[in-house]
């Protein structure tokens, strides 16, 4: 069996694993670069078995390490990929899993992301000049095995016929997943850190070490860091790529490349047929919905989408946080039989001709969240409920944009102020407001992704003593509605619309919505669940390739576009709005100087206000749904 891998003579003798035969090989890149890559067949297969239909995952994370993503509702333990592989060759399919340049075992310097695009151009080649290759290749991976997938299909390679994305394949990384509203994403810098660690292929003993000492949360409460005063000075190209992330503030050609940019090259995507899957609890549920509208409105192959109320892959548990869904909630029974299933039936479809499963060929399905009794279930999670729905597109047909006005004393409102008023705080950079949740990844131990209660706690990173709800803070402005005296129901993306003004040249205002619960037997002061959230930061209101600075004083607009969500306001509950200038660790915190992006410098105090009326309406948009039936709308 080893003539199959010409041009490449496998590097270690095929092993037999359940009826699935294994080789290993290095694949030559275009460089002179060789990636380490593991090819699965049906046991019994040859050359002159006839050739097969091809998936293939690239991932920076080991090709046959264990990965938590990887697991089911029945059978929590997580998989190898190595084990997904060959459950996928004992289909019929020839599977190839491949090492990332500069990870694990393969040859050459990781710079994270990039590169992708021309490995992943090179590694296609490769498969459809095998004679175990039938010329019609699938792709599938989560989140940075579904960036090399968007890179890979950038290039228009011959064979490639359909993927599977989930949580990732970046529509533009500036706007979500690097930056988000011009601030910059920490958890590049705790993901930098982690996989410096384990998976680097250019690291000494010493360098391991070291970096296995290094404290993040003290280091966390250290910034701003320079180069070489970092907590990755010891891995010098995980530093410089993690600071030129940071310091490219502005939306240049930098950001326009393939890897970080699918959105500047949906045209090479023309007939590939596109699964996108995500969670409303993940930092990639922006992209997601983006690739869906930017691939569907160019007629670029078959797209179809699902959003579900998880966190980062986490598709086979019912709850996000501390906050709980129903068992309709977990993938597994309800949109597949599981997660493995899912996918064979996605590229069984088109790599085979087969037919998709009932369920499985709507063009949209999402999970509108909501519903729930309330009460505090077994495990101690808010029982918030839920239920799948179908929409033949994206966003679903009936939505109507609401605005919602910022209003005084605090309230959210159909009807824009009367009169000229203004709301203020003072924002600190040595004091900013901790995160609670939200749709993060890779940010453990310092943040964690999902729905909590608003309120700090004895142990929540960043938080201190007096703790208490968010809403008690004085640099935090709580606006929301009376009591519903009806069910009110948003399906897609939200738009926060902010007159601002400051007393520094720059600053930051972050959003955040939540669906807040009366007091209860359970949780008396009630419950303040965050359903999605935002920032904007000021140099970049007008311009993401041009920032500019402010006046003090002076009142500009700007908008704040948190991720998309749906979520069934129920009657007694109230839709809040809290508007700060900080959520920390999830965004670096502005200086308030307008200093350039990433460097270390004086931070200042700035005096932050709102201002709402008939000229400046700032208001939240919220995108309503009809309530068509009881069933949308049950009694309590």
């Amino acid at each position: 069996m080893t003539t199959m891998m010409n041009p490449m003579a496998p590097s270690a003798a095929p092993a037999g694993v359940g009826g699935v035969m294994r080789h290993t090989c290095r694949v030559p890149m275009r460089d002179g670069v060789h990636l380490a890559t593991d090819v699965y067949l049906p046991a019994g297969h040859t050359g002159h078995t006839g050739p097969l239909p091809v998936l293939l995952e690239r991932t920076p994370y080991g090709k046959d390490e264990p990965t938590r993503r990887e697991r089911t509702a029945a059978n929590p333990a997580p998989l190898r990929r190595g084990e997904v592989a060959e459950r996928f060759a004992r289909e019929g399919y020839a599977v190839v899993v491949q090492d990332c340049r500069g990870r694990f075992d393969s040859e050459g310097q990781f710079t994270k992301y990039l590169g992708e695009a021309h490995d992943g151009a090179d590694t296609m080649a490769w498969i459809v000049a095998q004679p175990w290759c039938n010329g019609a290749v699938g792709t599938y991976g989560l989140s940075y095995a579904a960036h090399t997938q968007t890179a890979l299909a950038s290039q228009r390679p011959a064979g490639l016929k359909a993927m599977f994305l989930e949580c990732g394949g970046f529509a533009n990384a500036y706007r979500g997943g690097i930056r988000h509203g011009g601030a910059f994403e920490l958890k590049q810098a705790v993901w930098a850190l982690r996989n410096a660690r384990s998976g680097s292929n250019s690291l000494s003993d010493a360098a391991r070490q070291a970096l296995d000492q290094a404290d993040i949360g003290e280091w966390f409460l250290r910034l701003p860091w320079t180069r070489g005063d970092s907590p990755l000075q010891w891995a010098p190209e995980y530093e410089d790529y993690l600071f030129g992330q940071w310091e490219r503030g502005s939306f240049d050609d930098h950001w326009r490349q393939p890897e970080l940019y699918a959105a500047g090259h949906y045209g090479a995507f023309e007939g590939v047929a596109v699964m996108l899957m995500c969670g409303w609890w993940d930092p990639y549920a922006q992209t997601t919905t983006d690739n869906y509208l930017g691939l569907s409105q160019r007629g670029q192959g078959d797209v179809r989408m699902v959003l579900g109320p998880w966190t980062h892959g986490e598709r086979s548990v019912p709850y996000a946080g501390d906050v709980d869904f129903g068992r309709d909630a977990v993938l597994d029974g309800t949109l597949a039989p599981d997660y493995v299933h899912m996918r064979l039936a996605w590229f069984n479809h088109w790599l085979r001709g087969q037919p998709l499963p009932a369920g499985q060929d709507d063009a949209v399905r999402y999970f509108r969240m909501g519903g729930g009794t309330g009460r505090r279930t077994p495990q101690g999670r808010l029982d918030h409920g839920g239920a799948w729905r179908s929409a033949a597109r994206w966003p679903v047909p009936a939505t109507t944009l609401v605005p919602w006005y910022l209003a005084p004393g605090g309230l959210l409102s159909r009807s824009v102020p009367q009169a000229e008023v203004q709301a203020g705080f003072c924002f600190d950079p040595a004091r900013p407001v901790p995160t609670i949740g939200g749709s993060v990844t890779s940010g453990e131990p310092l943040m964690v992704a999902g729905a909590y209660d608003q309120r700090t706690h004895d142990g929540l990173f960043g938080a201190q003593a007096p703790f208490g709800p968010l809403a008690g803070r004085d640099d935090v402005l709580v606006f929301q509605t009376p009591p519903l005296d009806s069910d009110v129901e948003i399906t897609g993306p939200v738009t926060i619309a902010l007159w601002v003004s400051s007393t520094a040249p720059d600053t930051d205002f972050t959003a955040k919505l939540i669906d807040q619960y009366p007091p209860s037997e359970d949780y008396p002061e009630g419950y303040a669940m965050n359903l999605t959230d935002g920032i904007l930061r000021c140099r970049y209101r007008d311009s993401w390739e041009e920032p500019g600075l402010m006046a003090p004083g002076e009142v500009v607009e700007i908008t704040i576009e948190p991720m998309p969500t749906s979520n069934l306001f129920r009657r007694g509950h109230r839709i809040r709005l809290d508007i700060s200038s900080s959520n920390f660790p999830r965004f670096d915190v502005n200086p308030n100087t307008g200093a350039p992006e990433g460097s270390a410098g004086p931070r200042v105090v700035a005096f932050n206000t709102v201002h709402m009326g008939p000229g400046r309406a700032s208001c939240v948009v919220l995108p309503m749904q009809p309530m068509a039936s009881a069933e949308d709308s049950p009694a309590r």
